[in-house]
């Protein structure tokens, strides 16, 4: 076998243990049945609109907003046009969506920004409060310790988020909005976070 046969091996090998270990810290959490968030999403005008710096980006706070929700699912993001300030979506659910007979009757995913939700039969909640009690949130870490604590969370993490919804601009005109409403639903639903302080119960 030559080096450089040697020298690919290797590196497969290496990424396939970190794969293994990334999932193994990311694997999810199994709770058992029973509201375990009877909280409603906390959202206030800003105490401070000032924009805010952030790399390439300026954020302009639209409200101060703080969040305890149970992970439903997470989806990191590198590649596409807004993952170098939102890398992270979590989508969260709260009240009745924080509850394992009713997500396990759920199929949950996480693509191109998006979240989605399925079931078989009837719904295991109103349609209409499923939209209200869940959410998929595009999370801007604050600093590098905020975003070591995100890295951290993982589907059933009970988690509590606070910080800002904001709007992104960036430098050649890019603008993403925050929803500031938990009753919407499709394209510009979604919230939009500058995470301050992200407290998690594994």
């Amino acid at each position: 076998m030559n080096v450089r046969l040697r020298w690919f091996i290797a590196v497969l090998v290496a990424l396939a243990a970190l794969q293994g270990m990334r999932w193994a810290a990311l694997r999810p959490i199994t709770r058992a049945p029973g509201v375990l968030v009877d909280a409603e999403p906390l959202q206030l005008a800003p105490r401070d609109a000032a924009p805010i710096a952030h790399g390439d980006y300026t954020l302009v706070p639209l409200a101060d907003f703080a969040i305890e929700a149970r992970v439903l699912s997470r989806m990191d993001y590198r590649f596409d046009a807004f993952a170098a300030v939102a890398p992270l979506d979590l989508a969260l659910g709260w009240r009745r969506m924080s509850d394992s007979a009713v997500i396990g009757q759920l199929g949950i995913e996480q693509s191109a920004r998006f979240y989605t939700y399925r079931w078989s039969g009837p719904p295991p909640l109103p349609p209409a409060e499923i939209t209200h009690t869940s959410t998929n949130l595009h999370a801007i870490p604050a600093d590098a310790a905020v975003a070591r604590s995100l890295d951290r969370v993982r589907s059933g993490t009970l988690v509590t988020l606070r910080g800002q919804l904001v709007e992104v601009r960036g430098r050649r005109g890019e603008r993403w909005r925050s929803s500031l409403s938990r009753d919407d639903s499709g394209a510009g639903a979604c919230e939009i976070m500058l995470v301050r302080e992200v407290l998690r119960r594994d």
